[in-house]
Order: structure tokens, then sequence, then C-alpha cells
């Protein structure tokens, strides 16, 4: 998987590419944690449209974003989940969890 990061004032977008696994863990905690401490970071974005494939691990890493974004005061956003993404995030019932858009 690739992963790109983008600033755009307060928010900042984290664009993913390819299947979004295990594999993927050291690559995505990197890049959430340096925008996580970030100050002048208020929200971030995760850009799910060139994404096909995700698994319970990639889940997972999801919610401990969630759990250390909250902790760090900063908003989650899950943008252009569609296809097999979208039908995963219905089932585990992540719409009550994120805001999904």
């Amino acid at each position: 998987m690739n992963i790109d990061t983008r600033k755009d004032g307060s928010t900042a977008r984290i664009v993913l590419n390819g299947r979004f696994d295990f594999n993927s863990h050291r690559l995505f905690n990197d890049a959430t944690s340096a925008l996580l401490s970030e100050p002048g970071v208020s929200e971030l974005e995760v850009d799910f449209d060139e994404v096909k494939y995700i698994d319970s691990s990639a889940m997972g890493m999801l919610l401990l974003l969630k759990e250390r974004a909250k902790s760090a005061a900063k908003s989650i956003t899950l943008l252009n989940c569609k296809g097999a993404v979208a039908q995963v995030f219905e089932l585990s019932n992540f719409r009550r969890l994120f805001n999904i858009k």
C-alpha cells in the first residue's frame, strides 16, 4: 500500500492506495503519528478512494487511530468509502463509530 499525506490548513488528509491490511501497519502508524503530533492539525481525513480491500487488522488500526486522535483532541473522518470497503464498514457498524462521508 502507498500512503500520501496532504495538509490544508487545520485538516490533514491521509490518502490510501492499495490493500489496507496487516502489512500496512508500520506505514499507516508512521503517517498517522506524524499528523497527530502536528499542533496545527485538528482534523484527520482518511481517503479510501483507491482502496479495494480492507481486513480486520486494518479496521483495528482505524480504531486505534480513533483513540489516539481523541486523546490528541483531533477528529477523524473516513472519505470515499465504496465497494468492498463500504460493505465491510456497514457490516461492522463503523458508521456508529466514525464520521463517514
